[in-house]
């Protein structure tokens, strides 16, 4: 009876979770961790939420009470940051409008997929990005023509060596790509990259290549909003002159634009509220 039913519905969450994480899909998990009164939704009740907001297994209450926490799992989604909801049921016009009464507390994780660093090219620098962007929790991929040296890049989930018109070059939302060709082939792979919806695209090149890069892309028909998207020279200015040092430069930027840093020394902004610290501190979980 019960026993068995719990058992099916974790079963079913489990599978909906590892569906996604295999297809490398964004989504939620909704777990009630109190609840008091006459709640729909009991403690250790579970749900998997969907990148859209649905649920797509298991259960945290009806009503209003799953339309708050679909909403609310589409915030963690959105901003990385978990998130614990207290509903109450008993106050139908302050509350979630239940008739049913009672309260219960949710937490709501988002479950991101680990996000990839896309290294087009060879050489010291992109040898630096792979083991820095590896470190920093990217699953890394090495892309170059002739193949890349396996014991250059230890650190790489996977290497290219036959995409000499970058078609294999696909990154998702959360992506990062790195054109570090020396040349070669840099303006094919920034037409590529900028049609797809990358977080972030990086040209390592001088500012006159990247002057000629950017004419090249304007011919191609980008408009400069698209051509915004590609931050070129990569980098934030550091000073750096070893390759060491240049990479550090632009997977700082990368880090910058990802958690919307100002980039000044930390020594002269103001310290953050104590909320904004406490929340960035609870890192959301990563499909890897």
């Amino acid at each position: 009876g019960d026993v068995r039913d719990h058992l099916h519905g974790r079963a079913e969450i489990v599978a909906a979770a590892t569906a996604r994480q295999a297809r490398g899909e964004a989504y939620a998990i909704a777990t009630v961790v109190e609840a008091a009164g006459s709640t729909s939704g009991r403690c250790g009740d579970k749900a998997v939420i969907d990148a859209a907001g649905g649920i797509a297994a298991g259960w945290v209450g009806g009503g209003c009470a799953e339309a708050t926490i679909r909403q609310v799992a589409l915030e963690c989604l959105r901003d990385a940051q978990t998130r614990l909801v207290t509903l109450d049921l008993d106050d139908g016009v302050l509350g979630v409008g239940m008739p049913c009464g009672g309260s219960m507390r949710v937490f709501v994780e988002p479950v991101l997929p680990q996000p990839t660093l896309w290294l087009l090219g060879h050489g010291r620098v992109v040898e630096t990005l792979c083991r820095f962007g590896a470190r920093l929790g990217f699953r890394v991929v090495v892309n170059d023509v002739p193949p890349p040296d396996p014991q250059h890049f230890p650190d790489a989930a996977l290497l290219i060596g036959d995409d000499d018109l970058y078609e294999r070059l696909t990154p998702a939302a959360a992506d990062c790509v790195v054109i570090a060709t020396q040349h070669k082939g840099d303006h094919l792979s920034a037409v590529r990259a900028l049609r797809s919806p990358a977080a972030h695209i990086a040209l390592i090149a001088s500012r006159k290549r990247t002057r000629l890069i950017r004419d090249f892309l304007r011919d191609e028909g980008f408009s400069e909003s698209e051509l915004a998207r590609l931050q070129a020279p990569a980098g934030l200015d550091l000073g750096a002159r070893t390759p060491d040092e240049i990479a550090l430069s632009v997977l700082s930027e990368i880090v910058l634009r990802r958690r919307g840093g100002t980039g000044r020394p930390l020594a002269s902004t103001a310290p953050e509220p104590a909320q904004r610290g406490t929340a960035a501190a609870r890192e959301p979980a990563r499909a890897s």
